[in-house]
Protein backbone atom coordinates (compact mmCIF):
# COMPACT_ATOMS: atom_id res chain seq x y z
CA UNK A 1 0.00 0.00 0.00
CA UNK A 2 1.33 3.36 -0.79
CA UNK A 3 1.83 5.69 1.90
CA UNK A 4 -0.31 8.22 -0.02
CA UNK A 5 -2.78 5.54 -0.38
CA UNK A 6 -6.42 6.55 1.23
CA UNK A 7 -8.03 4.91 3.72
CA UNK A 8 -11.29 5.58 2.49
CA UNK A 9 -12.32 6.74 -0.58
CA UNK A 10 -15.98 8.62 -1.01
CA UNK A 11 -16.89 9.44 -4.52
CA UNK A 12 -19.83 10.05 -6.37
CA UNK A 13 -21.87 12.62 -3.43
CA UNK A 14 -21.35 15.97 -3.00
CA UNK A 15 -19.34 16.83 -0.54
CA UNK A 16 -20.26 19.86 1.92
CA UNK A 17 -17.03 22.36 2.45
CA UNK A 18 -19.53 25.45 3.66
CA UNK A 19 -21.93 27.54 2.48
CA UNK A 20 -22.00 27.22 -1.82
CA UNK A 21 -18.69 25.40 -1.55
CA UNK A 22 -18.62 21.86 -3.11
CA UNK A 23 -16.19 19.22 -3.94
CA UNK A 24 -17.29 15.67 -5.42
CA UNK A 25 -14.53 13.53 -3.76
CA UNK A 26 -12.96 12.73 -0.16
CA UNK A 27 -10.33 11.22 1.30
CA UNK A 28 -9.58 9.38 5.00
CA UNK A 29 -6.32 8.02 5.87
CA UNK A 30 -4.82 7.80 9.31
CA UNK A 31 -7.81 8.81 10.92
CA UNK A 32 -7.84 12.74 9.53
CA UNK A 33 -9.48 14.07 5.88
CA UNK A 34 -6.23 13.08 3.90
CA UNK A 35 -8.13 15.05 0.59
CA UNK A 36 -10.53 16.87 -1.07
CA UNK A 37 -11.35 17.75 -4.38
CA UNK A 38 -12.77 16.20 -8.03
CA UNK A 39 -13.07 12.52 -8.25
CA UNK A 40 -10.92 12.33 -11.27
CA UNK A 41 -8.09 14.46 -8.97
CA UNK A 42 -8.64 11.79 -6.07
CA UNK A 43 -8.87 8.52 -7.92
CA UNK A 44 -5.50 8.10 -7.43
CA UNK A 45 -5.30 7.80 -4.17
CA UNK A 46 -7.37 4.16 -4.42
CA UNK A 47 -5.28 1.56 -3.57
CA UNK A 48 -5.15 -2.21 -3.37
CA UNK A 49 -6.50 -1.72 0.51
CA UNK A 50 -8.74 1.22 0.12
CA UNK A 51 -12.26 1.15 0.71
CA UNK A 52 -14.03 2.94 -2.13
CA UNK A 53 -17.56 4.58 -1.48
CA UNK A 54 -19.74 5.71 -4.16
CA UNK A 55 -22.88 7.12 -4.31
CA UNK A 56 -24.21 9.36 -6.70
CA UNK A 57 -27.06 11.17 -5.51
CA UNK A 58 -25.81 11.65 -1.60
CA UNK A 59 -24.67 14.07 0.18
CA UNK A 60 -21.17 14.63 2.37
CA UNK A 61 -21.56 16.54 5.85
CA UNK A 62 -19.75 16.71 9.03
CA UNK A 63 -20.29 14.59 11.64
CA UNK A 64 -22.83 16.04 13.51
CA UNK A 65 -22.63 17.11 17.15
CA UNK A 66 -25.69 17.21 19.43
CA UNK A 67 -25.04 20.02 22.44
CA UNK A 68 -27.53 18.59 24.88
CA UNK A 69 -28.40 15.17 25.38
CA UNK A 70 -28.53 12.62 27.70
CA UNK A 71 -27.27 9.52 26.49
CA UNK A 72 -26.46 7.32 29.30
CA UNK A 73 -30.07 8.17 30.77
CA UNK A 74 -31.76 7.21 27.28
CA UNK A 75 -29.30 4.09 26.46
CA UNK A 76 -30.54 2.60 30.21
CA UNK A 77 -34.38 3.67 29.61
CA UNK A 78 -33.99 1.81 26.09
CA UNK A 79 -32.47 -1.02 27.75
CA UNK A 80 -35.41 -1.27 30.23
CA UNK A 81 -39.10 0.32 29.56
CA UNK A 82 -38.82 2.52 27.09
CA UNK A 83 -42.14 4.43 26.03
CA UNK A 84 -41.04 7.04 24.10
CA UNK A 85 -42.57 5.52 20.97
CA UNK A 86 -45.59 4.99 22.06
CA UNK A 87 -48.20 7.04 22.36
CA UNK A 88 -51.36 7.06 24.66
CA UNK A 89 -52.60 5.57 28.19
CA UNK A 90 -53.32 2.46 26.84
CA UNK A 91 -50.20 1.73 25.23
CA UNK A 92 -48.26 2.62 27.99
CA UNK A 93 -50.31 0.49 30.39
CA UNK A 94 -49.68 -2.62 28.02
CA UNK A 95 -45.74 -2.05 27.55
CA UNK A 96 -45.69 -1.33 31.91
CA UNK A 97 -47.76 -4.79 32.52
CA UNK A 98 -45.85 -6.55 29.62
CA UNK A 99 -42.47 -5.45 30.99
CA UNK A 100 -43.20 -6.03 34.51
CA UNK A 101 -44.22 -9.48 33.38
CA UNK A 102 -41.16 -10.37 32.15
CA UNK A 103 -38.93 -9.49 34.30
CA UNK A 104 -40.71 -10.12 37.73
CA UNK A 105 -36.78 -10.59 39.33
CA UNK A 106 -36.60 -6.55 38.95
CA UNK A 107 -36.94 -5.39 42.20
CA UNK A 108 -37.91 -2.24 41.07
CA UNK A 109 -39.43 -0.93 37.35
CA UNK A 110 -37.69 1.51 36.08
CA UNK A 111 -37.69 3.29 32.63
CA UNK A 112 -39.79 6.23 31.41
CA UNK A 113 -40.66 8.39 28.54
CA UNK A 114 -44.33 9.02 29.09
CA UNK A 115 -45.70 12.27 27.77
CA UNK A 116 -47.53 14.70 29.81
CA UNK A 117 -50.26 15.54 26.86
CA UNK A 118 -52.32 12.01 27.67
CA UNK A 119 -53.20 13.26 30.82
CA UNK A 120 -55.42 15.50 32.50
CA UNK A 121 -53.23 18.11 33.71
CA UNK A 122 -49.91 16.20 32.78
CA UNK A 123 -50.36 14.39 35.68
CA UNK A 124 -50.94 10.04 35.55
CA UNK A 125 -52.35 8.33 38.50
CA UNK A 126 -50.99 6.04 41.20
CA UNK A 127 -53.92 3.43 40.65
CA UNK A 128 -53.13 2.69 36.94
CA UNK A 129 -49.77 1.45 37.86
CA UNK A 130 -51.13 -0.18 40.86
CA UNK A 131 -53.55 -2.05 38.55
CA UNK A 132 -50.67 -3.93 36.56
CA UNK A 133 -48.33 -3.66 39.03
CA UNK A 134 -49.29 -4.01 42.82
CA UNK A 135 -46.02 -6.21 44.20
CA UNK A 136 -43.17 -3.68 43.19
CA UNK A 137 -42.44 -0.23 43.01
CA UNK A 138 -42.54 1.78 39.56
CA UNK A 139 -40.84 4.69 38.71
CA UNK A 140 -40.80 6.07 35.57
CA UNK A 141 -39.86 9.43 34.56
CA UNK A 142 -41.68 11.40 31.86
CA UNK A 143 -40.36 12.46 28.67
CA UNK A 144 -38.92 15.37 29.24
CA UNK A 145 -37.24 14.07 33.08
CA UNK A 146 -39.46 17.07 35.16
CA UNK A 147 -41.29 14.68 36.61
CA UNK A 148 -41.88 11.01 37.46
CA UNK A 149 -45.37 8.83 37.64
CA UNK A 150 -45.08 6.21 40.59
CA UNK A 151 -47.40 3.67 42.04
CA UNK A 152 -48.57 3.35 45.97
CA UNK A 153 -45.43 1.16 45.99
CA UNK A 154 -43.00 3.56 45.41
CA UNK A 155 -44.79 6.58 47.18
CA UNK A 156 -44.78 3.73 50.45
CA UNK A 157 -40.76 3.06 49.73
CA UNK A 158 -40.01 7.03 49.24
CA UNK A 159 -42.06 7.67 52.64
CA UNK A 160 -44.59 9.87 50.75
CA UNK A 161 -47.78 10.91 52.13
CA UNK A 162 -50.25 13.18 52.68
CA UNK A 163 -48.50 14.85 55.23
CA UNK A 164 -45.23 15.28 53.83
CA UNK A 165 -44.43 18.66 52.57
CA UNK A 166 -43.26 19.92 49.04
CA UNK A 167 -39.80 20.18 48.80
CA UNK A 168 -38.58 23.59 47.47
CA UNK A 169 -37.60 22.67 44.45
CA UNK A 170 -40.80 20.60 43.65
CA UNK A 171 -44.15 19.45 43.99
CA UNK A 172 -46.05 16.58 44.91
CA UNK A 173 -49.41 16.38 42.84
CA UNK A 174 -52.47 15.22 45.63
CA UNK A 175 -55.84 15.04 45.10
CA UNK A 176 -57.65 18.73 46.12
CA UNK A 177 -60.35 17.02 48.10
CA UNK A 178 -58.14 14.98 50.42
CA UNK A 179 -54.36 15.83 50.19
CA UNK A 180 -53.13 12.11 49.16
CA UNK A 181 -50.20 11.92 46.66
CA UNK A 182 -52.07 11.03 43.27
CA UNK A 183 -48.78 9.44 41.55
CA UNK A 184 -47.05 12.35 39.55
CA UNK A 185 -44.21 13.64 41.05
CA UNK A 186 -42.57 17.00 39.69
CA UNK A 187 -39.06 18.35 39.53
CA UNK A 188 -37.31 18.12 42.88
CA UNK A 189 -39.89 15.70 44.47
CA UNK A 190 -38.97 13.62 41.63
CA UNK A 191 -35.31 13.91 41.64
CA UNK A 192 -35.29 13.32 45.07
CA UNK A 193 -36.80 9.74 44.84
CA UNK A 194 -34.24 8.88 41.86
CA UNK A 195 -31.68 10.23 43.77
CA UNK A 196 -31.86 8.19 47.31
CA UNK A 197 -34.46 5.82 47.13
CA UNK A 198 -34.36 3.95 43.43
CA UNK A 199 -31.90 1.32 43.15
CA UNK A 200 -28.50 3.12 41.45
CA UNK A 201 -27.51 1.49 38.54
CA UNK A 202 -23.76 0.15 38.37
CA UNK A 203 -20.80 1.16 36.22
CA UNK A 204 -21.27 -1.65 33.81
CA UNK A 205 -24.80 -0.97 33.43
CA UNK A 206 -24.09 2.88 33.00
CA UNK A 207 -21.44 1.49 30.60
CA UNK A 208 -23.80 -0.80 28.99
CA UNK A 209 -25.90 2.30 28.29
CA UNK A 210 -23.46 4.53 26.95
CA UNK A 211 -22.51 1.59 24.20
CA UNK A 212 -26.31 1.35 23.51
CA UNK A 213 -27.04 4.65 23.30
CA UNK A 214 -23.55 5.54 21.13
CA UNK A 215 -24.63 2.43 18.75
CA UNK A 216 -27.96 4.51 17.93
CA UNK A 217 -26.04 8.18 17.87
CA UNK A 218 -23.85 6.92 15.06
CA UNK A 219 -26.68 5.40 12.79
CA UNK A 220 -28.24 8.85 12.88
CA UNK A 221 -24.67 10.40 11.69
CA UNK A 222 -23.45 11.50 15.41
CA UNK A 223 -19.80 11.65 16.05
CA UNK A 224 -19.77 13.88 19.16
CA UNK A 225 -21.81 15.29 21.82
CA UNK A 226 -22.03 17.34 25.23
CA UNK A 227 -23.75 15.18 28.04
CA UNK A 228 -25.62 18.02 29.77
CA UNK A 229 -25.92 15.92 33.32
CA UNK A 230 -22.78 13.90 34.16
CA UNK A 231 -22.97 12.18 37.45
CA UNK A 232 -20.33 10.59 39.47
CA UNK A 233 -21.74 7.29 37.97
CA UNK A 234 -21.65 8.17 34.31
CA UNK A 235 -18.22 10.33 34.65
CA UNK A 236 -17.16 6.97 35.89
CA UNK A 237 -18.52 4.56 33.01
CA UNK A 238 -17.62 7.26 30.18
CA UNK A 239 -13.94 7.63 31.53
CA UNK A 240 -13.86 3.65 31.35
CA UNK A 241 -14.91 3.24 27.78
CA UNK A 242 -12.53 6.31 26.82
CA UNK A 243 -9.71 4.39 28.36
CA UNK A 244 -10.17 1.07 26.31
CA UNK A 245 -11.25 2.81 23.45
CA UNK A 246 -14.66 2.05 23.23
CA UNK A 247 -15.94 5.16 23.44
CA UNK A 248 -15.72 5.91 19.63
CA UNK A 249 -18.23 9.65 19.85
CA UNK A 250 -16.09 12.30 21.25
CA UNK A 251 -17.73 13.44 24.23
CA UNK A 252 -17.92 16.63 26.30
CA UNK A 253 -18.95 15.99 30.24
CA UNK A 254 -20.89 18.73 31.83
CA UNK A 255 -20.50 18.30 35.32
CA UNK A 256 -24.12 18.47 36.98
CA UNK A 257 -24.57 21.30 39.54
CA UNK A 258 -26.06 20.10 42.71
CA UNK A 259 -28.63 23.07 43.65
CA UNK A 260 -29.19 22.25 47.03
CA UNK A 261 -25.41 22.91 47.64
CA UNK A 262 -23.42 26.39 47.15
CA UNK A 263 -19.79 27.37 46.14
CA UNK A 264 -18.18 24.80 48.41
CA UNK A 265 -18.89 21.93 45.65
CA UNK A 266 -16.63 23.68 42.87
CA UNK A 267 -13.52 22.25 44.36
CA UNK A 268 -15.36 18.86 44.01
CA UNK A 269 -16.00 19.88 40.38
CA UNK A 270 -12.16 20.92 39.75
CA UNK A 271 -11.04 17.60 40.25
CA UNK A 272 -13.71 15.63 38.83
CA UNK A 273 -12.59 17.65 35.59
CA UNK A 274 -8.45 16.60 36.20
CA UNK A 275 -9.58 12.85 37.40
CA UNK A 276 -11.56 12.66 33.45
CA UNK A 277 -8.45 14.67 31.79
CA UNK A 278 -5.86 12.47 33.08
CA UNK A 279 -7.74 9.60 31.05
CA UNK A 280 -5.59 8.82 28.13
CA UNK A 281 -7.92 8.05 24.87
CA UNK A 282 -6.33 5.70 21.77
CA UNK A 283 -7.68 8.63 19.44
CA UNK A 284 -6.20 11.28 22.48
CA UNK A 285 -3.84 12.91 19.66
CA UNK A 286 -7.28 13.34 17.08
CA UNK A 287 -9.36 14.91 19.83
CA UNK A 288 -11.28 12.31 21.04
CA UNK A 289 -12.31 10.86 24.18
CA UNK A 290 -14.36 12.00 26.83
CA UNK A 291 -13.33 15.79 28.15
CA UNK A 292 -15.52 16.60 31.72
CA UNK A 293 -14.57 20.72 31.24
CA UNK A 294 -18.21 21.78 31.65
CA UNK A 295 -20.51 22.69 34.68
CA UNK A 296 -24.36 21.99 34.04
CA UNK A 297 -26.70 24.56 36.31
CA UNK A 298 -30.05 24.42 36.44
CA UNK A 299 -31.80 27.97 36.54
CA UNK A 300 -35.33 26.92 36.31
CA UNK A 301 -37.82 24.19 35.31
CA UNK A 302 -40.58 23.30 32.83
CA UNK A 303 -43.36 25.82 31.35
CA UNK A 304 -46.04 22.94 31.37
CA UNK A 305 -46.04 21.99 34.82
CA UNK A 306 -45.34 25.84 35.41
CA UNK A 307 -42.10 25.30 37.23
CA UNK A 308 -40.12 27.59 34.43
CA UNK A 309 -39.09 30.83 36.18
CA UNK A 310 -41.05 33.80 34.38
CA UNK A 311 -41.31 37.42 34.71
CA UNK A 312 -45.06 37.65 34.95
CA UNK A 313 -46.92 35.27 36.74
CA UNK A 314 -49.01 32.71 34.53
CA UNK A 315 -52.38 32.76 33.42
CA UNK A 316 -54.79 30.73 34.12
CA UNK A 317 -55.75 28.97 31.43
CA UNK A 318 -55.68 31.88 30.38
CA UNK A 319 -59.05 33.71 31.52
CA UNK A 320 -56.91 35.50 34.57
CA UNK A 321 -53.99 35.74 36.25
CA UNK A 322 -52.26 33.32 39.12
CA UNK A 323 -49.81 34.89 41.57
CA UNK A 324 -47.08 32.11 40.37
CA UNK A 325 -43.92 33.07 38.54
CA UNK A 326 -42.39 29.55 38.89
CA UNK A 327 -39.15 28.29 40.07
CA UNK A 328 -35.36 29.88 40.41
CA UNK A 329 -33.61 26.90 41.52
CA UNK A 330 -30.82 29.00 42.35
CA UNK A 331 -31.24 32.49 44.21
CA UNK A 332 -29.97 34.95 41.79
CA UNK A 333 -26.94 36.33 43.44
CA UNK A 334 -25.92 32.69 44.04
CA UNK A 335 -25.71 31.65 40.41
CA UNK A 336 -23.95 35.01 39.62
CA UNK A 337 -21.32 33.76 42.26
CA UNK A 338 -21.40 30.13 40.83
CA UNK A 339 -20.88 31.34 37.29
CA UNK A 340 -18.36 33.80 37.95
CA UNK A 341 -16.11 31.60 39.72
CA UNK A 342 -16.77 28.69 37.52
CA UNK A 343 -15.70 30.91 34.89
CA UNK A 344 -12.91 32.13 36.84
CA UNK A 345 -11.37 28.37 37.25
CA UNK A 346 -11.81 27.67 33.41
CA UNK A 347 -15.30 25.95 33.58
CA UNK A 348 -17.63 26.29 30.30
CA UNK A 349 -21.14 27.46 31.85
CA UNK A 350 -24.17 25.25 30.82
CA UNK A 351 -27.33 26.81 31.76
CA UNK A 352 -31.12 25.53 31.56
CA UNK A 353 -33.01 28.26 31.00
CA UNK A 354 -36.68 27.42 29.84
CA UNK A 355 -38.99 30.64 30.94
CA UNK A 356 -37.78 34.50 29.97
CA UNK A 357 -36.77 35.20 33.86
CA UNK A 358 -34.82 32.66 33.54
CA UNK A 359 -33.22 33.27 30.68
CA UNK A 360 -32.02 36.95 31.90
CA UNK A 361 -31.22 35.66 35.04
CA UNK A 362 -28.53 33.28 33.08
CA UNK A 363 -27.81 36.32 31.07
CA UNK A 364 -26.63 38.28 34.05
CA UNK A 365 -24.73 35.49 35.18
CA UNK A 366 -22.60 35.71 32.55
CA UNK A 367 -22.42 39.31 32.55
CA UNK A 368 -21.42 39.21 36.14
CA UNK A 369 -18.99 36.82 35.33
CA UNK A 370 -17.05 38.62 32.38
CA UNK A 371 -17.30 41.96 34.96
CA UNK A 372 -15.60 40.29 37.42
CA UNK A 373 -12.89 38.06 35.33
CA UNK A 374 -12.54 40.35 32.28
CA UNK A 375 -13.83 39.15 28.57
CA UNK A 376 -11.03 36.88 27.84
CA UNK A 377 -11.26 33.62 28.12
CA UNK A 378 -12.46 30.42 25.69
CA UNK A 379 -15.02 29.36 27.88
CA UNK A 380 -17.81 29.28 25.31
CA UNK A 381 -20.60 29.43 27.81
CA UNK A 382 -24.22 28.65 26.43
CA UNK A 383 -27.93 28.32 27.23
CA UNK A 384 -29.91 25.91 26.44
CA UNK A 385 -33.46 25.53 25.52
CA UNK A 386 -34.11 29.22 25.33
CA UNK A 387 -38.12 28.49 24.79
CA UNK A 388 -39.33 32.65 25.68
CA UNK A 389 -37.02 35.41 25.17
CA UNK A 390 -38.09 38.73 26.16
CA UNK A 391 -37.00 41.03 22.71
CA UNK A 392 -34.61 43.27 24.73
CA UNK A 393 -32.86 40.15 26.08
CA UNK A 394 -32.20 38.57 22.27
CA UNK A 395 -29.38 41.42 21.95
CA UNK A 396 -27.09 40.33 24.65
CA UNK A 397 -26.27 36.58 23.94
CA UNK A 398 -24.59 37.99 20.96
CA UNK A 399 -22.87 40.90 23.43
CA UNK A 400 -22.07 38.74 25.67
CA UNK A 401 -20.44 36.21 23.74
CA UNK A 402 -22.90 33.39 24.96
CA UNK A 403 -23.75 30.63 22.65
CA UNK A 404 -27.54 29.30 22.11
CA UNK A 405 -27.70 26.11 22.59
CA UNK A 406 -31.07 25.73 20.91
CA UNK A 407 -33.52 22.04 20.91
CA UNK A 408 -34.98 22.84 17.66
CA UNK A 409 -37.75 20.25 17.66
CA UNK A 410 -39.55 21.47 20.53
CA UNK A 411 -40.30 24.83 18.09
CA UNK A 412 -43.83 23.52 16.87
CA UNK A 413 -47.08 23.00 17.12
CA UNK A 414 -48.09 19.97 19.29
CA UNK A 415 -50.16 19.01 21.80
CA UNK A 416 -47.86 19.62 24.62
CA UNK A 417 -47.69 23.16 23.27
CA UNK A 418 -51.54 23.44 22.53
CA UNK A 419 -52.89 22.57 25.64
CA UNK A 420 -50.15 22.67 27.92
CA UNK A 421 -47.96 25.95 27.30
CA UNK A 422 -49.81 28.47 24.88
CA UNK A 423 -52.75 28.79 28.19
CA UNK A 424 -50.78 29.34 30.73
CA UNK A 425 -48.74 32.27 28.57
CA UNK A 426 -51.47 33.83 26.91
CA UNK A 427 -51.07 35.37 23.60
CA UNK A 428 -48.52 37.79 23.74
CA UNK A 429 -46.06 35.83 25.56
CA UNK A 430 -46.79 32.60 23.47
CA UNK A 431 -45.16 34.87 20.33
CA UNK A 432 -41.79 35.23 21.74
CA UNK A 433 -41.10 31.81 21.41
CA UNK A 434 -37.69 29.91 20.46
CA UNK A 435 -36.72 33.10 18.49
CA UNK A 436 -34.04 31.14 17.02
CA UNK A 437 -33.97 33.61 13.74
CA UNK A 438 -33.89 36.85 15.60
CA UNK A 439 -31.27 35.54 17.43
CA UNK A 440 -28.60 34.68 14.73
CA UNK A 441 -29.72 37.98 12.69
CA UNK A 442 -28.79 39.84 16.27
CA UNK A 443 -25.38 38.30 15.60
CA UNK A 444 -25.84 35.26 18.14
CA UNK A 445 -24.15 31.64 17.57
CA UNK A 446 -26.63 28.76 17.52
CA UNK A 447 -25.32 25.33 18.05
CA UNK A 448 -28.34 22.61 18.04
CA UNK A 449 -28.99 19.85 20.81
CA UNK A 450 -31.81 17.20 20.92
CA UNK A 451 -31.99 16.99 24.57
CA UNK A 452 -32.45 13.03 24.23
CA UNK A 453 -34.75 11.16 25.14
CA UNK A 454 -37.09 14.35 25.81
CA UNK A 455 -37.27 13.93 21.67
CA UNK A 456 -35.88 13.02 18.85
CA UNK A 457 -32.09 12.63 18.47
CA UNK A 458 -32.33 12.39 14.41
CA UNK A 459 -30.40 15.47 13.73
CA UNK A 460 -32.50 15.57 10.03
CA UNK A 461 -35.46 15.77 12.20
CA UNK A 462 -34.33 18.67 14.25
CA UNK A 463 -32.99 20.24 11.28
CA UNK A 464 -36.48 19.95 9.51
CA UNK A 465 -38.43 21.53 12.45
CA UNK A 466 -35.62 24.23 12.44
CA UNK A 467 -36.35 25.21 8.66
CA UNK A 468 -40.16 24.90 8.88
CA UNK A 469 -41.59 25.25 12.06
CA UNK A 470 -43.83 21.73 11.73
CA UNK A 471 -43.65 18.70 12.55
CA UNK A 472 -41.86 16.31 10.05
CA UNK A 473 -45.16 13.77 10.20
CA UNK A 474 -47.25 16.07 10.01
CA UNK A 475 -45.98 18.32 7.09
CA UNK A 476 -49.79 19.56 6.42
CA UNK A 477 -49.66 21.86 10.10
CA UNK A 478 -49.82 25.35 10.44
CA UNK A 479 -46.29 26.37 10.76
CA UNK A 480 -45.46 27.52 14.82
CA UNK A 481 -44.41 31.13 14.71
CA UNK A 482 -42.85 30.44 10.58
CA UNK A 483 -41.00 34.08 11.34
CA UNK A 484 -38.77 32.33 13.16
CA UNK A 485 -37.66 29.74 10.58
CA UNK A 486 -33.96 29.05 9.67
CA UNK A 487 -32.26 28.58 6.54
CA UNK A 488 -31.11 24.78 5.84
CA UNK A 489 -27.51 25.90 5.45
CA UNK A 490 -27.76 27.67 9.10
CA UNK A 491 -29.23 24.78 10.46
CA UNK A 492 -26.68 22.81 9.22
CA UNK A 493 -23.95 24.40 10.31
CA UNK A 494 -25.67 24.70 13.91
CA UNK A 495 -25.72 20.84 14.62
CA UNK A 496 -21.95 20.63 13.10
CA UNK A 497 -19.89 23.68 13.04
CA UNK A 498 -22.06 25.05 15.77
CA UNK A 499 -21.98 22.51 18.56
CA UNK A 500 -18.57 21.86 17.68
CA UNK A 501 -17.73 25.00 18.51
CA UNK A 502 -19.64 25.39 21.94
CA UNK A 503 -17.65 21.59 22.43
CA UNK A 504 -14.47 23.10 22.46
CA UNK A 505 -13.68 20.68 19.37
CA UNK A 506 -11.12 22.50 16.58
CA UNK A 507 -11.18 19.23 15.30
CA UNK A 508 -15.01 18.56 14.41
CA UNK A 509 -17.34 20.74 12.60
CA UNK A 510 -16.13 20.79 9.26
CA UNK A 511 -14.54 18.92 6.32
CA UNK A 512 -10.73 20.07 5.82
CA UNK A 513 -7.69 18.82 4.95
CA UNK A 514 -6.15 17.90 8.10
CA UNK A 515 -8.81 17.95 10.73
CA UNK A 516 -10.22 14.64 12.51
CA UNK A 517 -12.17 12.46 10.05
CA UNK A 518 -15.37 12.93 11.16
CA UNK A 519 -18.47 12.55 8.84
CA UNK A 520 -21.54 11.09 7.54
CA UNK A 521 -22.85 10.26 4.19
CA UNK A 522 -26.15 10.82 3.31
CA UNK A 523 -28.52 9.62 0.78
CA UNK A 524 -29.66 12.60 -0.40
CA UNK A 525 -28.54 15.71 -1.37
CA UNK A 526 -30.07 17.91 0.99
CA UNK A 527 -29.16 21.33 -1.46
CA UNK A 528 -29.89 19.76 -4.84
CA UNK A 529 -33.04 20.74 -6.66
CA UNK A 530 -36.33 19.69 -5.96
CA UNK A 531 -34.98 17.75 -2.73
CA UNK A 532 -37.00 15.75 -0.51
CA UNK A 533 -37.82 17.06 2.84
CA UNK A 534 -34.67 17.16 5.12
CA UNK A 535 -35.75 14.29 7.75
CA UNK A 536 -37.05 12.01 4.50
CA UNK A 537 -33.07 11.20 4.24
CA UNK A 538 -31.09 8.53 5.40
CA UNK A 539 -27.43 8.10 6.77
CA UNK A 540 -25.90 5.11 5.00
CA UNK A 541 -22.66 5.75 6.55
CA UNK A 542 -20.76 7.19 9.56
CA UNK A 543 -17.01 8.05 10.23
CA UNK A 544 -15.28 8.56 13.54
CA UNK A 545 -11.78 10.01 13.79
CA UNK A 546 -11.34 7.67 10.57
CA UNK A 547 -13.35 4.59 12.03
CA UNK A 548 -16.81 3.25 10.42
CA UNK A 549 -19.18 3.34 12.85
CA UNK A 550 -22.52 2.65 11.05
CA UNK A 551 -22.75 1.18 7.96
CA UNK A 552 -25.50 0.24 5.88
CA UNK A 553 -23.71 -2.32 3.59
CA UNK A 554 -22.59 0.42 0.93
Amino acid sequence: MSTDDADLLITGARVRLGEGRWVSALAVRGGRIHALGDESELRGLAGPRTRVVHTPGGLVVPGFQDSHIHAPFAGRNRLRLWLNDLAGRAAYLDAISAYAAAHPEEPWIIGGGWAMEYFPGGAPRKEDLDAIVPDRPVFLFNRDVHGAWVNSRALEAAGIDRDTPDPPDGRIERDPATGEPTGTLHEGAAYRVDAEVVPAPGEEEWRAAILHAQAYLHSLGITGWQDAWVTPGTQAAYQSLAADGRLTARVVGALWWDRHRGLEQIDELRERREQGLAVRAPGAALGSGFHPTTVKIMTDGVLENHTGALLEPYCDGCGGHTDNRGLSYLPYELLRQAVTTLDRHGFQVHLHAIGDRAVREALDAVAAARAANGPGGDHRHHIAHVQLVQPEDVGRFAELGVVVNCQAYWAQSEPQMDELTIPYLGPERARMQYPFADLLASGARLAMGSDWAVTTADPLEQIEVAVTRTDPAHRGNEPFLPGQRLRLDDALDAFTSGSAYVNHDEQGGALEVGRRADLALLDTDLFAPGAPPVADARVRLTVAAGKVVHDEGL
